[in-house]
């Protein structure tokens, strides 16, 4: 019996859909879990294509042709180290093994270094695209032992989306670099979905607009420089009628949004490494926001906000909020490529941040229109240390920060929290500013810690008694 290319581990929606893209594309695969109905439904969704659903770990690893490439699909955490454990007696030297959850870059670290010690590959790999990603093609971010990439490179890019620059898959680099970029590429996912949560409160309560017409909106933003795949799904979203009731789905949802950590790692670690990502770090705290929701119940009916009333142009306002959206969205590609630059040299990942951009157009989540010129930006200046600086993003921030000015001045006098625009235009403000209050934040560190300053008029490290 010949042997299977590709081997998955986890037989759950995105684990049987990875394994029938890779069949449909021409690599054999074989299938197991530990739960044995997976196992069936995978046999039946094989009948007649070059798949083998393994009843057993061992018969699994038996399947597959040498070096073996497996890819666990499990939840992040103990079940991957619970997995490994299982799995190492049945390996040999130089098999590889890929972890395509959303693992902790710093776990994927530990595990790569572990299994090195063995003679095994390890792989952390970010996979974007969901359900229908994960079977039609995702966006993959694979990053470990780079001579073992070749033995996965074919199956990896066949498998991933294809765009006119190529597949939307390429080696990243050592240890967790893999999930350390599809990590950042979360973070900027929680952000620029809270911009247009916020673009969406901001219009419904000043207009006083239906989800129906909001729909309309963002199909119509989705067609020129907004076009992404966030703002494409919020038109569909907004579309949706509840077959019961007959209103919109969306008006019927609980306002409790849930996450899994990435983008609270995401802000963690910008902190460690000393980057500023405050609109993608505010974008985690208003989840957390929102799950405190019989808190906020409870201060609707204590605190007051404005009584104030839009009754300007409807027309200008949705195009300040378009405008204001934009700015956003390239403010938070900005600060994830900045985390990542940083991160780059932090880790000794050797980060490539303009295959980064092309692979993310693809396939992934957060895929639009702006990340061709940001790819663009960085094959142009691989110095390039913030994506503001680039002329071309320079220049639609020059033209367009008025219009977020504007929307976030709206939303004060409304009473709608717009907390990832404010950070935003907070976050440009302070970059393009040659002087900062810092110089006082020193001098009060000095003053109650004797943390010391230095001066602009002379070199050296100073301490006053400033009491004295």
């Amino acid at each position: 019996m010949s042997k299977q290319h590709l081997g998955v581990i986890g037989l759950g929606v995105m684990g049987r859909n990875l394994a029938l893209n890779a069949e449909s594309k021409g690599f054999s695969a074989a299938g197991f879990d530990v739960n044995q109905e997976k196992v069936k439904q995978f046999e039946a969704v094989g009948q007649g294509k070059k798949i083998v659903a393994a009843r057993t770990l061992k018969d699994f690893v038996g399947a597959l042709e040498t070096p073996r490439r497996i890819l666990m699909m499990v939840p992040a955490g103990a079940p991957v180290d619970a997995v490994l454990k299982d799995l190492r007696p049945f390996l040999d030297r130089d098999d590889i093994v890929i972890d395509g959850g959303n693992s902790y870059f710093k776990d994927t670290e530990r595990r790569a270094k572990e299994l090195e010690t063995a003679g095994l590959r390890f792989f952390g790999m970010g996979v974007s695209g969901g359900e229908e990603g994960a079977l039609h093609g995702p966006s993959l971010m694979p990053g470990g032992h780079e001579e073992s990439y070749r033995h996965l490179e074919a199956v990896l890019t066949r498998m991933a989306a294809q765009t006119e620059d190529g597949a939307c898959c390429t080696y990243l680099g050592p240890g967790g670099a893999g999930h350390y970029v599809k990590m950042v590429h979360n973070g900027i996912e929680y952000g620029i979905m809270q911009a247009i949560c916020e673009a969406y409160d901001l219009l419904k309560n000043a207009l006083n607009l239906s989800a129906t017409e909001l729909r309309d909106i963002f199909a119509d933003w989705n067609r020129a420089e907004l076009n992404s795949f966030l703002v494409e799904i919020t038109a569909l979203v907004l579309n949706k009628i509840d077959p019961e009731t007959r209103k919109s789905l969306v008006d019927l949802i609980l306002d409790e949004a849930e996450q899994k950590g990435t983008g609270k790692w995401t802000a963690q670690d910008a902190m460690d490494i000393g980057v500023a990502v405050p609109t993608l770090s505010i974008a985690v705290s208003t989840r957390t926001l929102s799950a405190e929701k019989d808190e906020r119940v409870a201060a609707s009916a204590i605190l007051k906000g404005p009584d104030g009333r839009f009754s300007g142009d409807k027309n200008q306002l949705i195009d300040h909020v378009r405008k204001a959206l934009y700015v956003t969205m390239i403010v938070c590609y900005a600060q994830g490529f900045e985390q990542l630059r940083v991160a780059s040299s932090e880790y000794q990942y050797s980060l490539k941040l303009p295959e980064i951009a092309r692979i993310w157009k693809g396939g992934c989540i957060i895929r639009s229109r702006i990340l061709d010129p940001i790819s663009t930006a960085f094959r142009a200046n691989a110095s390039l240390q913030n994506l503001m600086l680039d002329s071309h993003f320079s220049q639609i921030l020059n033209a367009q920060l008025g219009n977020l000015r504007e929307t976030i001045k709206l939303a004060i006098d409304l009473g709608v929290s717009t907390p990832v625009f404010s950070a935003s235009l907070a976050y440009v403000d302070g970059y393009r500013q040659k002087r900062l209050p810092a110089n006082l934040l020193q001098a009060l560190r000095d003053c109650f810690g004797a943390h010391t300053y230095r001066r602009i008029d002379r070199e050296g490290i100073f301490h006053t008694e400033w009491k004295q």
